[in-house]
C-alpha cells in the first residue's frame, strides 16, 4: 500500500507543470524552450527536399501539426497554453494593408476591395469544413482595438477633437466589449439531466434459457406508473417518445426541444439556435441573442459616432454624407491619408453590421430564427418578401408586439429539460 500511495504521489508530481512546460501532441512532457528540438517530421521533410526526394503525403500536414503545437505561451496555471494560428493574420495583414491603402488613392481602392473579398473567401472556405476558427473574432477584436488606437494617437493631436467626444467614444469602446463578453458566456447550451436518463424506466425480461417457472413463477419485470395507466394514457406516451425519437441528437444523446438545434461547429445543441455567428466564434441561442443584438446597437453606434468624428477632421469642409466620396486633398499628408482609409474601411464594417442588424430586427419581429429561415426558404414553406430579407414562416408569430414581447422575456437560464422529454 505505501509503495502505491507514494507511485502516485510521483504521478500527481510529474503532472504538475510549471509556467513553461506542457504536454505536447504525443502525451509527452515538453518545455517550451525546447521549441526547435527533436523534429523528426521536420528533419525528414528537409532531408527530402535536399536530395530531391518526393515527400510523403502527410509530411506537409504533420510538420504542421507539430509547428501549431509548439507554439505556447508560457502560463502560470497548467502549464504553457497552445496558441491558435488563426489569430496571426489579422494582426499584421490589417495595419499593413491600412498604411499601404494610404500612400495613393488608387491603392487604396484596390486593397479595400480586396480585403472584403479574402474575408469572404475565407470565410466559406472555413464553412464549408464546419470547423472552428478564431480569425473572425481576432479580426473583430484587433480592428476594433486598432481604431481606436488610430483615433487616439492620429486624430486627437490634430484638436479637432475634444476631451467630451474622446470620453464618448472610449465609453463605447468599453461597453462594446463587455456586451461581447456577455454574449460568449453562455448561448444556452442543452444539457440532459443524467438523473433522469438513469432513472428512466428499464424492462427486463427472463434471461435466456433461464425456466420462467422458478422465482415463484414471477418475471424480473419492474413496474412502473406507465405499466398501470389506461390505455389513453399509454397512447400519449407512445406518441411523445414517437416525437422525441425524430428530434434525438445523436451527438449530444439529448431530445432537442422545440426551435432548439444542433451546432457541427461547436458541437452542442443550443436552444432557440439562431446561427453560429464567426465573428465571435459562438453560437446566438436563447440565453444570449438579446446580448448579441446589443452588442451590435453598441458598436455600431460608436462606430458611426467615431466615424463621423474623424471624417469631421480630416474634411472638415465637406458634408459628413459626402466626405468619404469626395474629400479633395486628404492623400496630400499620410496621417490624414491614414485616417481617411480607416474611415473608409470602418465603414465597410459598419455596412455589413448594419446589414446583420436589419436581418435580426425582421426575424425578431416575425418570430422567425436564422436557421428556421433557412429551413423554411429551402423546403419552400415559408413567405418571403423583399429578396430574401423578410422571412414569415407563420409558426411561432403571434404579432410584432407578441414576438417582441416574447424575445424580450426569454431566460438567460437553461432551463433543465424534463423526464418525459429525455430517452
Amino acid at each position: 500500500m505505501k509503495r502505491q500511495a507514494k507511485k502516485v504521489q510521483e504521478e500527481e508530481a510529474a503532472a504538475a507543470l510549471c509556467c513553461c512546460e506542457y504536454m505536447n501532441r504525443h502525451g509527452q512532457r515538453s518545455h517550451v524552450a525546447a521549441c526547435c528540438c527533436d523534429c523528426e517530421d521536420l528533419d525528414d521533410a528537409c532531408d527530402r527536399f535536399l536530395k530531391r526526394e518526393p515527400q510523403k503525403p502527410e509530411s506537409l500536414s504533420q510538420v504542421a501539426a507539430v509547428v501549431t503545437d509548439r507554439i505556447r505561451v508560457p502560463w502560470l496555471w497548467g502549464g504553457a497554453r497552445k496558441v491558435d494560428l488563426s489569430i496571426i493574420p489579422p494582426l499584421v495583414l490589417l495595419p499593413a494593408l491600412l498604411h499601404l491603402a494610404a500612400f495613393h488613392f488608387l491603392i487604396g481602392m484596390v486593397v479595400l476591395t480586396a480585403l472584403p473579398g479574402l474575408v469572404l473567401w475565407y470565410y466559406y472556405f472555413t464553412h464549408r469544413k464546419k470547423g472552428q476558427t478564431l480569425f473572425f473574432l481576432s479580426l473583430a477584436l484587433f480592428s476594433l482595438a486598432y481604431m481606436y488606437y488610430l483615433f487616439i494617437t492620429e486624430v486627437f493631436p490634430r484638436g479637432d477633437v475634444g476631451l467630451l467626444q474622446v470620453a464618448l467614444v472610449s465609453v463605447g469602446v468599453v461597453l462594446t466589449l463587455l456586451a461581447l463578453f456577455h454574449t460568449k458566456r453562455d448561448p444556452g447550451i442543452l444539457r440532459p439531466n443524467e438523473e433522469s436518463v438513469h432513472s428512466k424506466v428499464a424492462y427486463y425480461s427472463s434471461p435466456t434459457g433461464r425456466n420462467p417457472s422458478l422465482n415463484g413463477g414471477r418475471q424480473d419485470v419492474m413496474m412502473t406508473v406507465a405499466n398501470r395507466a389506461v390505455a389513453s394514457e399509454q397512447q400519449v406516451e407512445e406518441e411523445m417518445k414517437e416525437s422525441n425519437r425524430k428530434n434525438w441528437c445523436q451527438a449530444c444523446r439529448a431530445v432537442r426541444p422545440p426551435r432548439a438545434g444542433h451546432c457541427r461547429i461547436c458541437g452542442v445543441c443550443v436552444l432557440r439556435l439562431d446561427h453560429h455567428c464567426v465573428w465571435i466564434n459562438s453560437c446566438v441561442g436563447q440565453a444570449n441573442h438579446r446580448s448579441f443584438l446589443l452588442t451590435l446597437v453598441l458598436f455600431l453606434l460608436t462606430s458611426l459616432y467615431g466615424i463621423s468624428l474623424v471624417l469631421q477632421s480630416v474634411c472638415p469642409q465637406q458634408n459628413l454624407l459626402f466626405a468619404l466620396l469626395y474629400c479633395p486633398g486628404v492623400y496630400n499628408q499620410y496621417s490624414t491619408a491614414l485616417c481617411f482609409t480607416c474611415a473608409w474601411y470602418s465603414s465597410i464594417v459598419t455596412g455589413g453590421l448594419l446589414h446583420l442588424l436589419a436581418i435580426q430586427l425582421i426575424n425578431v419581429s416575425y418570430n422567425v430564427t436564422e436557421r428556421e429561415a433557412r429551413l423554411a426558404l429551402r423546403e419552400k414553406t415559408a413567405r418571403s418578401a423583399c429578396w430574401g430579407l423578410v422571412v414569415d414562416t407563420g409558426v411561432y408569430s403571434r404579432g410584432f408586439r407578441g414576438n417582441w414581447s416574447e424575445f424580450m422575456s426569454m431566460g438567460d437560464k437553461v432551463i433543465p429539460p424534463s423526464p418525459t422529454d429525455l430517452v
